[in-house]
């Protein structure tokens, strides 16, 4: 099941809502679960990042698909990272030459 590590950061719409975070995190849950998704974690930080969402689904496009939404949103921007279990990096490493 892949998974995708989101570092987000609040738009200029999304601080002037930042009153809302918590609602529109849970609206994500809801919204990953729908599409078959789980988030992992959620977690708000300090520093160049100011969300940080751990989400596996069950294929790439259904997470892309998923953050896409997110982003059209307009509250935050994503800098979204494919994460590997030891067992996948394992398979990859076995297929080295």
């Amino acid at each position: 099941m892949p998974t995708y590590v989101s570092l987000l950061t609040f738009t200029e719409q999304g601080a002037r809502s930042i009153k809302d975070t918590v609602k529109r995190a849970e609206a994500y849950k809801a919204a990953a679960k729908a599409a078959g998704a789980h988030v992992r974690e959620l977690l708000w930080t300090q520093g160049q990042y100011d969300v940080i969402a751990i989400t596996e689904g069950p294929d790439e496009a259904t997470l892309s698909t998923l953050l896409i939404e997110t982003m059209r949103g307009g509250n935050v921007r994503s800098q979204t990272l494919r994460a590997m279990s030891a067992a996948e990096m394992s398979a990859i490493i076995d297929k080295l030459k």
